[in-house]
This record gives structure tokens, C-alpha cells and sequence, in this order.
């Protein structure tokens, strides 16, 4: 495959990085995440996420690391096969494909759930499809003005969440968290763990741009910490506020309904202004822009994960394609979109949600294990970042994955059987592809 036919273009700065990793990730504060509370309460969803949280900083700083010292799309797949060979790389880059490729149908379920509030003749699935039509479409386009248009959302959704933050608080009782927060026992807690995930879920995207960085080495770290102290301020201000309005069950069911809502900040809001207080629409219309973010922002990263995957030959070479005219991975992102449909169409979001955090859990597990792996066998390797308290902040992101893994299969048995069944006719894919080769 020629350079000229898989080289991406370099044009994204610090700001535009922040960008990025804070849309990733930031739909996750405004739906899914509830869903955890059915399982865990105010109390088992608050003890999983404190967790969560401390395997993410560790995490980020850690993949920092990596991603400063190795600039390549492939992100964990790339660091993975430097560090332990070519079926850990797989392994890596098929974690990641499935979680970034699972991530945006559960996303578009929620676009369609709130476009559906205002139009409600209009069906969520049909809304959901089109979204992805639409923003596979600016994607194709280029990535500078995909990022510019990320950046403009991001700003928009972390302005919607403080100030949907601030209308809450002057609602907030204390008692409230406090109401039934331990409805199914500490088992409750280790069952919320894949929506606490999903509060942080892809920001290791940012990784997966670092071919298009103009200064990868030194603008990697500046967007990966910025990206993450603001997605903590936020986690914290998001539960706390809602939560608070009338306790956990409130911004889980609707009214008369036994079925969990898509859509929390509504449910909370309602309880505070009413559904016909102009308040009411315009912070539920403006709080689209959180979940188009990570929706567009995810498709993004994704694009470069199955481009590099193609590059190598792991899988189709097809798919490892940049367009000669717009320097994007065309292919990549068209067949992932086809994937993502298909997934939608299951109508399972909390299923959904959970596959794309086995995923994300097996690459935060395998990008550890390379972690340690490149400082043994790779310590010439330039590193312009080197990640503080080594090796403590490595070994806790990988002892909580661990963990986190474990408990998600013992609660959730058939969506890991699914996933490690995506994962085996992968690997059926790559030993096609590299006997190919």
C-alpha cells in the first residue's frame, strides 16, 4: 500500500485535542450512565465510579506515555504489537475497533430518544440512522473541519452541562442521595461498573489522532490532561446535581413507566421547571449538542482504529484506504457505520453500551501489559512524556481493569460470550489477512 495512498494529514493543535477527547467522551454524562443506578443505587453507582475515575487518570497518564513516544493512529493496537507482537496487537486494535465501532449505536439511540421528545412523529430509529448518514458524511469530508465542528459542539455541551448543573443545584437536597441507595446490595455496585465506564468511555481516542497532531509529542499530553480533569469535574457535578433533584429512581423511569429512560436531564429538569417552562426546551435542545459530540467524535477515532487495522493487514486492506482528495479514511468509516446500523437496530442500548465496555476494558488491560512490556524491552525508546509514579499509576489502571473485567462477565455472561465471539472471528480475519500478506 503506498504512503501517499494511507498518510493522514497533520493539522489539530492542543485545543483542538482538548476538543476531542472531551467530546469523545462527554454523551456519557448525559444518558447511560443512569441506566447504572437501577443496578447499584445513589451508593453502588457512586463507589463504582470513585474506582472508575482512578483507573482513568492512572490510565490516561500511562497511554500518554505511549501515545507521545508512538504517534500512530492505531493507538493501543500500534503499542500493543511493538510491545508484545503481532497477536496482542490484535487483540488490542480488535478490543478497540469493537468498542469504538459499538459506542456511537447506543449514542444515536439517544439522539433519537431526544429529537423524539420535540417530534415525536418522527421514529427513533429513523432519526438515529439518519444521524449516522449525516455525520459519517463530515467525517468523510476532512478531519480539519470535523475538528473544528467537534470543537464548536464540545464547548456548547460543557457549557449546557454547567448550566444544567447550576438549575439543578437550587433543587438539591442532600436527602436525596441518600433514598434507597443500596437497593440491591454491594453486588448492586460491581453490576453499575459498565455505566460507570461509560462516563469516561473512548477519551483514549485522543491517541488515535496523534498521526494528525501537528506537534504529537507535546500536544498529545497537553489534550489528554486537560481532557480528563475536565471529564471528572463534570462526572462529579453531573451525578451530584441530578441525583439530588428527587433521588436516583427519578432520572431512571419516567412517570408511570417501568422501563429506563434514555434521556435523564429531562426527567430531572421536569421535576424542576416543568416540561412547559421554556427553560425545559431550551436546555434539552442544546443538550443534543452533548451527545452529536461524542456521537461525531467517537466516529472519528474509530475511522483511524479500522484504518490502521487495514494498513497492517489485520483486516480487509480495504479498509486501510486514506482518500486521495480528502485525506480521510473513507472506507474505514462507511463499513464502520454499516456495523454500527446493524447494531442499533437491535434496540438493546444498555447491551450495547456494555459490549463497547468489554472492549474498552480488554484495551485498557492489554495497553498496560505493553505498557510494562516497551519499558523493559524498548528503554531507548524516545519518550517526551514519562508517566509520574511509575510504576504504581500503570499497575493500578491495570489491577482496576482487571477487576472490572471480571465482575462484567460474572454479571453479564452472554454479552461476554458475544463479545469474545466478535473477538474469535476476528482473529479468523487476521490469520486470513497476514497469510495474505
Amino acid at each position: 500500500m503506498t504512503t501517499e495512498n494511507s498518510e493522514l494529514k497533520r493539522t489539530l493543535g492542543p485545543f483542538m485535542l482538548w476538543g476531542l477527547g472531551v467530546g469523545y467522551v462527554i454523551s456519557g454524562m448525559y444518558f447511560g450512565w443512569n441506566l447504572g443506578l437501577a443496578e447499584g443505587g445513589t451508593l453502588g453507582l457512586a463507589v463504582a465510579t470513585f474506582f472508575i475515575i482512578i483507573m482513568y487518570v492512572t490510565f490516561t497518564f500511562s497511554y500518554t506515555e505511549m501515545a507521545c513516544a508512538i504517534p500512530k493512529a492505531g493507538g493501543a493496537f500500534d503499542y500493543a504489537r511493538l510491545g508484545l507482537g503481532k497477536n496482542w496487537g490484535f487483540l488490542a486494535g480488535m478490543a478497540q475497533s469493537i468498542e469504538f465501532i459499538f459506542a456511537p449505536p447506543a449514542i444515536a439511540a439517544a439522539i433519537g430518544a431526544y429529537f423524539n421528545v420535540f417530534f415525536p412523529e418522527i421514529g427513533v430509529t429513523t432519526i438515529a440512522i439518519t444521524a449516522y448518514l449525516i455525520f459519517t458524511a463530515i467525517n468523510i469530508s476532512g478531519v480539519k473541519f470535523a475538528a473544528y465542528f467537534e470543537l464548536v459542539i464540545t464547548i456548547i455541551a460543557v457549557i449546557e452541562l454547567l448550566l444544567f448543573s447550576g438549575v439543578s443545584f437550587t433543587a438539591f437536597e442532600v436527602e436525596n442521595l441518600t433514598t434507597n441507595a443500596l437497593p440491591n446490595g454491594w453486588g448492586g455496585a460491581f453490576a453499575a461498573i459498565p455505566f460507570a465506564i461509560w462516563f469516561f468511555l473512548a477519551i483514549e481516542g485522543v491517541a488515535n489522532v496523534a498521526e494528525e497532531a501537528k506537534n504529537p509529542q507535546r500536544n498529545i499530553l497537553i489534550g489528554f490532561g486537560s481532557a480528563i480533569l475536565t471529564l471528572v469535574i463534570l462526572c462529579i457535578l453531573t451525578f451530584t446535581s441530578e441525583v439530588g433533584v428527587d433521588g436516583w429512581e427519578a432520572i431512571v423511569y419516567p412517570p408511570g413507566s417501568t422501563e429506563p429512560s434514555d434521556s435523564p436531564l429531562p426527567l430531572a429538569l421536569a421535576k424542576i421547571v416543568g416540561e412547559s417552562n421554556i427553560l425545559y426546551h431550551l436546555l434539552i435542545t442544546v443538550g443534543l449538542f452533548g451527545l452529536v459530540a461524542s456521537f461525531h467524535g467517537i466516529i472519528l477515532a474509530a475511522g483511524r482504529s479500522t484504518l490502521e487495522l487495514g494498513r497492517e493487514r489485520y483486516v480487509s486492506p480495504f479498509v486501510g484506504k486514506v482518500n486521495a482528495k480528502t485525506k480521510t479514511p473513507m472506507n474505514a468509516l462507511i463499513v464502520n457505520m454499516g456495523i454500527g446500523i446493524l447494531a442499533l437496530l437491535t434496540g438493546k442500548t444498555g447491551e450495547i453500551i456494555t459490549i463497547a465496555c468489554f472492549g474498552a476494558l480488554t484495551l485498557y488491560i492489554v495497553s498496560m501489559i505493553a505498557f510494562f512490556a516497551l519499558r523493559k524491552n524498548h528503554a531507548d525508546l524516545e519518550r517526551p512524556f514519562r508517566v509520574p509514579a511509575f510504576p504504581y499509576f500503570p499497575a493500578i489502571a491495570l489491577f482496576i481493569a482487571v477487576i472490572a473485567m471480571v465482575a462484567m462477565s460474572i454479571y453479564n455472561l452472554e454479552l461476554m460470550l458475544i463479545f469474545w465471539g466478535l473477538v474469535g472471528f476476528g482473529y479468523v480475519s487476521f490469520r486470513w489477512y497476514q497469510r495474505e500478506g
